[in-house]
């Protein structure tokens, strides 16, 4: 990814201080977000199971296959062969939504779980052009 103009000194959500306007650094979000390129992989996010963990509909998810998922992370699962984005509890046998909407899923035994991967981050469009 190309390297983009950082202001490091951040930006107030209130009034803006025009002692802010210095340019500190070049920032390539790949530094951040991707620490294990042959291991990452993206996603886009559909529907709002997850939106209580901050994950919207439309939002890319960056996935890190190689981190080892524990229980409380967000991951990419294939159960029976479906995907989901869920919270992993496999101390109870089952995948939590961040949504009171929806059900928990319980993980039965014989079923098939696959972890594809660790929700590494999020990334939400505020603009769609």
């Amino acid at each position: 990814m190309k390297s983009i103009p950082f202001f490091g000194s951040g930006v107030p959500c209130g009034f803006p201080s025009p002692a802010d306007d210095h340019l500190e650094a070049a920032l390539s979000l790949d530094d951040h977000l991707v620490a294990r390129p042959a291991a990452t992989y993206m996603v886009r996010a559909n529907g709002d199971s997850m939106i209580n963990a901050g994950i919207h509909d439309g939002d890319l998810l960056i996935v890190d296959r190689s981190l080892a998922p524990v229980d409380g992370d967000v991951v990419v699962v294939a159960l029976d062969g479906q995907l989901t984005c869920k919270i992993l509890d496999r101390r109870r046998g089952r995948l939590l939504p961040a949504n009171s909407n929806y059900p928990a899923i319980p993980i039965w035994e014989g079923q098939e779980l696959i972890v594809e991967g660790v929700v590494k981050a999020s990334v939400r469009y505020h603009r769609g052009d």
